[in-house]
């Protein structure tokens, strides 16, 4: 019978890993302040509420992917380009997570 060696624990980051929606919110609110508009403007123009648009800017809501293209089309930014940016700042905040649970992968290799 084989011995088993524990696998050493990976400490988890006190801080959760931002939701998605949340670095959404904050990636569309960044980018009206930018163009000086006002959530009425910008609302109208996507078709959607201002009480809605703000939701969405304060991670409330989860937008579907047809508002979200309305929302970046009013703000004249692709979707890949706000899809793009919202991933950036998602790997930005959980790159030290992901570095300590890789790192801790790539140490042990287990043989049959």
């Amino acid at each position: 019978m084989a011995d088993f060696a524990p696998l050493p624990r990976v400490s988890r980051s006190p801080r959760p890993e931002p939701l998605w929606r949340h670095l959404l919110g904050e990636q569309l609110r960044r980018r009206r302040h930018e163009r000086d508009e006002t959530l009425t403007n910008t609302a109208d123009r996507a078709g959607v509420s201002p009480q809605y648009l703000s939701e969405v800017e304060r991670g409330l809501k989860e937008p579907s992917s047809e508002m979200i293209a309305a929302i970046a089309g009013a703000l004249d930014i692709s979707l890949i380009e706000l899809t793009s940016a919202v991933a950036d700042e998602l790997r930005t905040a959980a790159a030290p997570a992901s570095v300590a649970v890789s790192a801790a992968r790539g140490a042990f290799a287990l043989a049959a």
